[in-house]
């Protein structure tokens, strides 16, 4: 049941950052409101959002800062500019900048996605932890937990790419839904490949948590 409740919160958390902001936004709209308006009051829910978590857990690894900062900034931006298309724009600029974090970290001793992929390889069972330690330091187990950040990096890079392409090509109306389309179906691919790479570190995980028959002399 832990488990099942941890795996979904990303996905759950993922549906609100979504569907409030768009919700925001096309209300706004309807009633009149400039795009400028609509798109800036839209991205004050993800913003306090963002800012309450951080004041109520008090600690942020590094992805969650990235993230925290990228989105202040960005609503500083977004009400200084005034310009429609950048509003758009940044929250693309924002998945890219973290994406390059992920990529970046992917070549150094800690892999940012290394700590999320733990609870779901391991399950939280103490003897696949142990075996989790056991293996941590190991040339391929490493290689593979590197990979998949490489993967999530390289992912939010490409997907941010074409959300900030689309930003100042499309008209406005269109990319604020097809820029969703965009980042949950690329965010879909990514987890799916991702997960598939990381499968290999989830069996080496089971295999060494496997208890080991003594063989009499």
């Amino acid at each position: 049941m832990t488990t099942n409740q941890a795996a979904g919160a990303p996905l759950k958390s993922l549906a609100i950052e979504i569907a409030v902001p768009l919700g925001v936004y096309y209300g706004l709209h309807s009633l009149g409101a400039s795009d400028f308006t609509a798109l800036a009051l839209s991205g004050v829910f993800p913003l306090a959002r963002t800012l309450y978590q951080f004041a109520k857990n008090r600690t942020l690894n590094g992805l969650a800062l990235v993230v925290l900062v990228t989105n202040v900034v960005g609503m500083l931006l977004t009400f200084v500019s005034g310009d429609t298309r950048m509003m758009i724009a940044k929250d693309s600029l924002g998945s890219g900048i973290t994406g390059l974090v992920i990529l970046i970290s992917a070549f150094t001793a800690q892999p940012l996605m290394t700590k999320a992929l733990r609870p779901f390889l391991t399950h939280g069972k103490a003897d696949h932890e142990a075996a989790w330690e056991r293996l941590q330091g190991t040339r391929r187990f490493d290689t593979v937990l590197r990979r998949s950040s490489f993967i999530w990096g390289v992912g939010f890079v490409l997907e941010s790419a074409a959300r900030v392409i689309g930003a100042f090509t499309l008209p406005v109306s269109t990319m604020v839904w097809l820029s969703t389309v965009i980042f949950v179906g690329t965010f879909t691919v990514i987890m799916l490949v991702a997960g598939l790479s990381a499968k290999e570190a989830g069996m080496m995980v089971a295999e060494e948590a496997r208890p080991r028959e003594l063989v009499a002399a």
